[in-house]
């Protein structure tokens, strides 16, 4: 079996690792900047439709930007996790920990998507056939 100590020289090895670690740094902040600014985003278009005088709309659609952000940080935050357990310091009970990870974050992804839309992912191509046949209705009517 070939390994890396006998492929890179222990010098390369040692910056490949740190180069990993920085990635991983930088991917898993951008996640957390991603969410905060998910939330102040979502914030500022909730207050915006509250100050035009929709306060239910606002409240809908604060949740659904709120929820969107949150997914968009989740992603980055498991392609982090990924690098740095898997690709840094691979070995079993790392690979156990990062599948737990991922099955909360995939569970917390899968929550927030429902509460987005409001209906089961494999419910989407329902509602879109029906929208549609709701536009294509209402044309044949006017």
């Amino acid at each position: 079996m070939i390994t890396s100590e006998l492929i890179f020289a222990e010098e390369i090895q040692g910056v490949i690792l740190h180069g990993l670690h920085w990635a991983a740094s930088t991917i898993e902040l951008l996640g957390v900047v991603v969410i905060v600014c998910g939330v102040l985003a979502a914030t500022v278009w909730s207050l915006n439709e509250m100050r035009h005088g929709a306060p239910a709309d606002a409240f809908r659609s604060y949740r659904a930007n709120l929820g969107r952000g949150i997914l968009l940080g989740l992603e980055f935050l498991i392609a982090a996790d990924i690098i740095g357990m898997v690709a840094i310091v691979p070995s079993f009970d790392r690979l156990g920990i990062l599948a737990l990870i991922i099955v909360i974050r995939t569970f917390l992804s899968f929550s927030l998507q429902i509460e987005i839309e409001g209906r089961w992912p494999w419910r989407r191509h329902d509602s879109e056939v029906r929208d549609a046949g709701r536009g294509s209705l209402r044309r044949i009517c006017a």
